[in-house]
């Protein structure tokens, strides 16, 4: 199989191609190798590569997507028998003895595993630029960011190594790479995708996996292959009556849409986030859909305050868990990460458990304004894609950080108010998307916008817990009066 012919399909298609005999699976396979062996060395999306056990690997002939290559992310979905680093020098040896259920109900669809993509240390960051792998590149224009934290899975997918990648969403990791590589991206509700077997909820609840695309379909189809619960998991939601693809394919009927571009932390929006919107809220009137300016009624600064008390939880407890299992040491871990990681220590228990509870109040408010509302519309990501190197920790701000942990500051950070600071700093670029990880609900990035300079522009959607059928019927509605996918064939000559 050619490389320009490989390039033309979506999974979905290379699937059914594979099931009628037009072309073999080792065929198709070999092509992803081919165009990773061409873009990986500007892209750097790949950390781990299995080509060759791909080309060998069996799988299910009745599979959905029997035969066809995907990346998984190096961050909670393990492989049994291959490492999973988490982007951290501390975790290089972690090598899983089991498949997690994400790895497990991909290989029972049929998916062929091409090796592992590139992620931030523990995920953290909506850039991907760790110590251990070195920074990926936005084939659009790679002296950008690919975004993160699946910033390798987005850079793959965007540049044809793969039709989709996984990736995992704990704060926008889904959908801002989604955004920045014009692909679309769906983050599903809390509960909808199993995180067993060895963890209950991810992220307290806050993160969930799934994929990004090049089309809505195969979004919707990998859903009906991840989705349903697993023995053991905490609880399980009902799915639709027929499967998500045929869902999706159904009309999504005439839609009351809210749409606000305000970013809730109060920080700047750069023009062409807000034009995107703009001009999709237009495009959604056609249609026929309602859409009316309002945005949700919450306190922006409390939400920032919660979600960077879940990190500074989350990252003190993985790292013990890298001491504690793989014999990890201070200089394993990047400095950023250790900070989170003492404040997470010295945080007093109270006032984590007051921050968790608060999730309440954001759903509530959210749950107020769907009352009114099948959907919001807001922009992705606030601002056009960093630099590479950009977003890096300036000297004089290292010198602060390392004096802190030197004299084991944290609880004076906490009682300073440093930590508002912080979270504004942290979020800054990216404000609009930790309300869909507090609540649990769904939301979704669409490739609906390029700029001038030949940028893709995401806009994201929201809907009420459960609602990832109208998201997927909205977003195909959308794919097919404004198709995207041409687009890629801009980059099949840029490498």
């Amino acid at each position: 199989m050619k490389q320009s012919e490989y390039l033309r399909y979506d999974a979905t298609a290379l699937a059914d191609l594979i099931r009628r005999g037009e072309v073999s699976s080792r065929e198709v396979i070999e092509a992803a190798v081919d165009r990773a062996s061409q873009v990986n060395g500007t892209l750097n999306a790949i950390c781990h590569p299995q080509f060759s056990e791909a080309t060998v690997q069996s799988f299910p002939e009745d599979g959905v997507f029997a035969g066809v290559p995907i990346l998984l992310k190096d961050l909670a979905q393990e492989q049994a028998g291959h490492p999973c680093t988490y982007g951290s020098r501390a975790l290089r040896k972690n090598v899983p003895a089991r498949d997690s259920e994400f790895v497990r109900r991909a290989r029972d669809g049929g998916l062929v595993f091409l090796g592992r993509t590139t992620t931030p240390e523990f995920g953290l960051k909506g850039i991907t630029e760790s110590e251990l792998w070195g920074p990926s590149r936005n084939p659009w224009d790679t002296g950008l960011t690919p975004g993160g934290s699946s910033g390798g899975s987005g850079a793959a997918v965007a540049a044809g190594i793969v039709p989709m990648a996984g990736a995992n969403d704990g704060g926008g990791s889904i959908r801002i790479p989604a955004a920045y590589n014009g692909l679309f991206g769906l983050k599903p509700s809390r509960g909808r995708i199993s995180s067993g077997p060895g963890v209950g909820e991810a992220w307290t609840g806050a993160s969930t996996d799934h994929v990004v695309t090049r089309t809505v379909r195969d979004s919707a189809a990998m859903l009906d292959v991840l989705a349903g619960p697993a023995s053991g998991d905490p609880f399980r939601i009902p799915s639709p009556e027929s499967s998500w693809l045929d869902a999706m394919q159904q009309s999504p009927g005439t839609l009351k849409i809210g749409v606000f571009t305000s970013s809730p932390y109060g920080t700047e929006v750069a023009p062409e986030c807000v034009a995107a919107v703009e001009e999709t809220a237009r495009m959604l009137e056609g249609l026929g859909h309602q859409v009316e300016y309002a945005r949700p009624e919450f306190d922006g600064l409390a939400l920032a305050r919660c979600y960077l008390a879940l990190y500074f939880g989350e990252v003190s407890s993985m790292a013990e868990r890298a001491r504690e299992q793989f014999g990890a040491t201070d200089k394993d871990f990047e400095l950023e990460t250790r900070l989170l990681a003492m404040l997470g220590q010295t945080m007093p228990l109270p006032d984590y458990v007051r921050r968790r509870q608060q999730w309440n109040d954001f759903a509530r408010a959210l749950g107020a304004y769907f009352d009114r509302f099948d959907m919001y519309l807001c922009p992705t990501a606030g601002q056009l894609p960093a630099k590479i190197g950009e977003l890096d920790t300036p000297a004089h701000m290292k010198l602060v950080a390392k004096l802190m942990l030197t004299l084991k500051a944290g609880r004076l950070v906490h009682r300073s108010g440093q930590v508002d600071q912080m979270a504004m700093e942290s979020l800054a670029r990216t404000p609009f998307t930790q309300l869909a990880n507090l609540t649990g609900t769904p939301a979704m990035s669409v490739p609906m916008h390029w700029t001038r300079s030949g940028l893709p522009v995401g806009v994201q959607f929201g809907a009420a817990h459960g609602g990832e059928d109208r998201l997927l019927q909205l977003a195909a509605q959308l794919e097919e009066v404004n198709p995207w996918f041409g687009n890629y064939e801009r980059l099949e000559s840029a490498f």
